[in-house]
């Protein structure tokens, strides 16, 4: 059993690359995230239990400090994500973060105005990760309030 000083903050990872996942995964754990990876947006609502069509118990579970997705992948993209994640009443709090191997400022511009905390550019660096903690701070010091 691993002893933290401070409770460890869970981040869900999200992208369609293998090796973006565990390239992020990596990182994320070097910095002592505990990390959940999953390869889609849908799969990422389905983990949040935020799927309408199916009646998911996991979310009472998990609790989630923050979501890093990838901008671009089949099916639903990370901005769909972003905004189902901000329209959820139990979710609209968790900082999210897009990453992108493209960097178009109109994407950037509109993710960031849809709520997204920070646009990293891929490949995504350690320097890229410390800048998450300031956000985990934050959304623990806005949960405490409530």
């Amino acid at each position: 059993m691993v002893m933290a000083s401070e409770t460890q903050f869970h981040v869900l990872a999200v992208d369609d690359s293998i090796v973006d996942r565990m390239l992020i995964e990596k990182l994320l754990k070097t910095s002592s995230f505990q990390v959940t990876t999953v390869d889609s947006a849908t799969k990422a609502l389905k983990f949040l239990g935020l799927v309408d069509d199916i009646a998911s118990e996991i979310h009472q579970e998990v609790e989630v400090n923050l979501i890093i997705t990838d901008y671009c992948m089949p099916g639903m993209t990370g901005y769909d994500l972003l905004r189902k994640i901000k329209e959820s009443k139990s979710f609209k709090d968790i900082p999210v973060v897009i990453m992108s191997s493209e960097n178009v400022p109109s994407r950037i511009n509109r993710c960031m105005e849809e709520g997204a905390e920070e646009f990293f550019l891929k490949p995504v660096k350690q320097s890229d990760v410390n800048k998450l903690k300031p956000h985990l701070l934050k959304s623990r010091v806005s949960e405490e309030h409530e």
